[in-house]
């Protein structure tokens, strides 16, 4: 429509780029934003800003217009999702957390990516199909009443009785007869008062086996992103009806969530999403090779890359939770995701090369996962192992030698020695 073709063609791949650049800088401030101000308050501002810039974009006027919108639908979209998620995990019991964690909050996305090319099937018109895709974010509305604040939170913000009393609704509606006092002001007060040491972005390179574990992991995840984007916005371009082939990217993607959920649950982490990343890599490599008649057996090849690389991004965000240590977790992880974001925003340009080889971002996305299948067999391993709850209790990179942190080189060559020492204090 804005004459996005010839010499402006490359404005496509950019105003996609610029939707992740928003989730970029959605993901840098949602956690500070929802810690200060509430997981419910967060959740449902950034979900009117979500709906309501979407809505905008209909009247769009322009690409330059377009595209600025775009930019603050990413940060408005990835800020909700988040927050639930959080708030998710705050407030429920820890036998359904898992499940929500894993298979809830994944299933109920792809059912929403199976549902976007429905709509586009149905709605040709781009303005419309937005429109259809963005009325539904009014269905939101009534779940204020519904979804409580983080009781957690309010705790940590010293919102005692107004905890309490969720915690009390949430008793009556399971048929639980609470105690007569839930939350004792004053040993929370206590808890709350405690000072406890303050850590920043510079210890996830303090030692030479965290910053390895930093570096391999920051290189995983944006390996990853590109693969699971790359393929995701490269439907279009694969042979037969472009609205089935979005809908198979999007089916293949419930026993992707699935093999991975019960992988984590039985297997070793390490050999697991090495396994996986090895499939969704070797199979887009073979992509090339497949005669130009055979267009099924691409698709096939194709969805097969997608399981390996959707499965493989499942499983990372529980397995880099573990191999950091407790008093850095959140900065381990959140420093990843920041990776995978970067990734997010190159996808696009790698879409973009089919234009000069149709094989080109295939060959490159394979490689990429391949190696990045082989970087996580240098991973240590953490299935069965206790969380680590400081950096000299985490695991070793294999075949790096031990250097402990500044400060504590007794202690820390005690427990090498000793592994036993890690087992029993780590929780």
């Amino acid at each position: 429509q804005w004459n996005l073709v010839c010499d402006n063609d490359w404005k496509g791949p950019l105003s996609t780029s610029l939707f992740f650049v928003g989730v970029l800088l959605g993901s840098f401030v949602s956690g500070q934003v929802s810690d200060k101000f509430g997981r419910k308050n967060v959740l449902f501002a950034t979900l009117a800003m979500q709906t309501g810039f979407s809505f905008i974009q209909v009247f769009s006027t322009s690409w330059e217009m377009f595209s600025v919108l775009f930019l603050l639908v990413g940060m408005g979209q990835i800020s909700n999702y988040v927050a639930a998620f959080v708030l998710g995990t705050e407030i429920l019991g820890k036998s359904i957390r898992v499940l929500f964690c894993t298979l809830g909050v994944c299933i109920f996305y792809a059912i929403g990516y199976m549902l976007l090319p429905l709509f586009a099937y149905f709605i040709r018109d781009w303005r419309m199909l937005l429109l259809a895709l963005t009325l539904p974010g009014l269905l939101c509305i009534p779940l204020w009443w519904v979804i409580p604040e983080s009781p957690r939170w309010l705790i940590s913000q010293g919102r005692f009785q107004e905890a309490e009393d969720i915690l009390r609704k949430a008793a009556k509606t399971n048929g639980i007869t609470a105690p007569d006092v839930i939350l004792d002001p004053s040993e929370l007060q206590d808890v709350n008062s405690q000072k406890q040491q303050t850590y920043t972005i510079l210890d996830l390179m303090r030692t030479r086996n965290i910053l390895t574990i930093t570096i391999m992991s920051v290189l995983i995840w944006m390996i990853i992103s590109v693969g699971y984007f790359g393929l995701s916005l490269d439907t279009p371009n694969l042979h037969g009806d472009v609205y089935v082939n979005c809908f198979l990217s999007a089916v293949i993607e419930v026993p992707a969530y699935t093999i991975s959920w019960v992988l984590l649950r039985s297997l070793p982490r390490r050999y697991s999403m090495a396994a996986a990343l090895f499939l969704g890599g070797c199979v887009l490599l073979f992509i090339q090779l497949v005669p130009a008649h055979l267009r099924a057996l691409s698709i096939f090849l194709v969805m097969a890359g997608k399981f390996g690389i959707t499965s493989a991004f499942s499983m990372v965000y529980v397995y880099t939770a573990e191999l950091y240590p407790t008093v850095v977790r959140n900065m381990g992880v959140g420093a990843s995701s920041m990776a995978s974001r970067l990734g997010s925003i190159l996808s696009p340009y790698f879409v973009y090369l089919g234009a000069y080889d149709r094989f080109l971002p295939y060959i490159l996305m394979g490689s990429l996962t391949v190696l990045s299948g082989i970087l996580t067999l240098f991973l240590p391993e953490s299935y069965g192992m206790p969380l680590p709850d400081t950096i000299d209790q985490m695991l070793l990179v294999k075949g790096l030698e031990y250097r402990p942190a500044s400060g504590s080189t007794r202690d820390s060559k005690e427990e090498e020695e000793n592994p036993e020492i890690l087992k029993s204090t780590a929780f």
